[in-house]
């Protein structure tokens, strides 16, 4: 708990991060790279980032592309915070949100590519709302996507891969260009995640389980 209140603390002070209090938090929706990142690239977000391995991975990856990396746990974001504060990453930043408010932050056609790695899969039916591939999230990344914008999953949980690879294939989801794979690590698609992987993700290889991957893009309505 003292842990957490030290971090707490230091994320008030950081400029990389984005919470309640600060003037940011009700100033940003559509507002990113004219008040945050000081130019015109493409933003890229990742949902429920943790301590935002995944997203600091990316920034190194395409300086010329912004990293968001958003969650609800303040001291898993400072992790990520502090790798971007000791790296330079200037394309980076963290949101303190849930993903239920993203249309708080981001304006419609905002955003050029959202990544949900390794979320909750939710296994029980009860809890199926919650998934973050459940339709009425998919309608969020939907406005807030630009056309022809992208949504990435990675997940080691076939029961979530397999729900949301039925929501597609059922066309609950209007989308196209849609590609996905059992087995990442065996498939032309592994070159799309750079070789990136999260602390869990490395536990879940060691123990046999195949990575899942799938991308698509939303059908426009008009």
């Amino acid at each position: 708990m003292r842990q957490k209140l030290i971090r707490f603390e230091a994320n008030k002070l950081r400029k990389n991060i984005i919470e309640p209090g600060k003037p940011l938090f009700d100033q940003i929706k559509g507002k990113w790279n004219q008040i945050y990142f000081n130019n015109d690239h493409p933003i890229v977000i990742e949902l429920g980032c943790g301590n935002g391995e995944y997203t600091v991975g990316l920034a190194e990856k395409d300086p010329h592309r912004n990293y968001i990396g958003i969650d609800v746990k303040g001291d898993r974001i400072f992790v990520g915070s502090t790798y971007a504060l000791e790296h330079n990453l200037g394309n980076v930043g963290f949101l303190r949100t849930s993903v239920h408010q993203l249309e708080n932050f981001f304006e419609e056609n905002e955003v050029a590519e959202i990544w949900i790695t390794f979320p909750d899969p939710r296994p029980k039916d009860r809890e199926e709302k919650r998934r973050l591939t459940f339709p009425r999230f998919m309608e969020i990344y939907r406005k807030i996507l630009c056309d022809d914008g992208t949504v990435k999953l990675k997940t080691d949980n076939t029961g979530f891969f397999e729900y949301t690879l039925e929501l597609l294939h059922n066309e609950k989801i209007k989308h196209k260009a849609l590609d996905y794979t059992a087995d990442l690590e065996h498939s032309p698609l592994k070159e799309d995640h750079f070789g990136i992987e999260t602390k869990y993700e490395k536990i879940w290889k060691a123990k046999g389980s195949k990575i899942k991957y799938l991308k698509f893009q939303f059908e426009n309505y008009n």
